[in-house]
């Protein structure tokens, strides 16, 4: 077992005995993945915040049902996710979404060497083309391409069989290729 393996594992039964400075490590160390899972899901900066903040208190909540089958990071990541589409989901049931939020930006970095910001545009550009997806395109390539989940996985979250999953992700490709083209 590797040393950092070790010492989130002794995080994580701090955690469960209620230490806050524990607590703070773990969140510190898993924010900013997660709140880059949830923004790709959601599309709203703002729900995106909230949504990891409910997380992590559900994960530390229900702590001492994780079983250390997966990575605490892949579990947390789980909540995130599941997370993420509940909410999505409740807001496209209220049509809440708003035209300024359906497209989400990437921040450029001043400071960039040339090939570098040529990858970078090229990655905003495919970002963009991503968020103008149908939902159900943006959220199984996100699942797949982004965050690494299997077919298996990806139809287990969107409640979807695993056909249908393998059909929308090919599809949410090919639809991807046409924008990238036509951008």
């Amino acid at each position: 077992m590797s040393l950092r393996k070790d010492h989130i594992d002794s995080l994580l039964q701090r955690c469960n005995n209620g230490d806050q400075l524990a607590q703070m490590e773990v969140y510190n160390r898993y924010y900013k993945a997660m709140y880059n899972t949830a923004v790709r899901i959601v599309k709203d900066e703002m729900e995106a915040e909230d949504i990891m903040q409910e997380s992590f208190l559900n994960a530390f909540t229900k702590l001492q049902t994780f079983t250390g089958e997966v990575t605490f990071g892949a579990w947390l990541k789980r909540i995130v996710i599941n997370n993420s589409i509940y909410h999505y989901r409740k807001q496209k049931k209220r049509n809440e979404v708003a035209l300024e939020n359906l497209m989400y930006k990437v921040e450029d970095t001043d400071a960039v060497v040339t090939d570098h910001s040529s990858t970078e545009r090229k990655a905003q550009k495919e970002m963009e083309a991503m968020t103008r997806l149908k939902d159900n395109y943006r959220i199984s390539l996100t699942l797949h391409l982004i965050e690494g989940y299997d077919y298996e996985e990806i139809s287990g979250i969107m409640d979807i069989s695993y056909a249908n999953c393998r059909t929308t992700i090919s599809r949410a490709k090919e639809s991807l290729r046409k924008k990238m083209i036509n951008a």
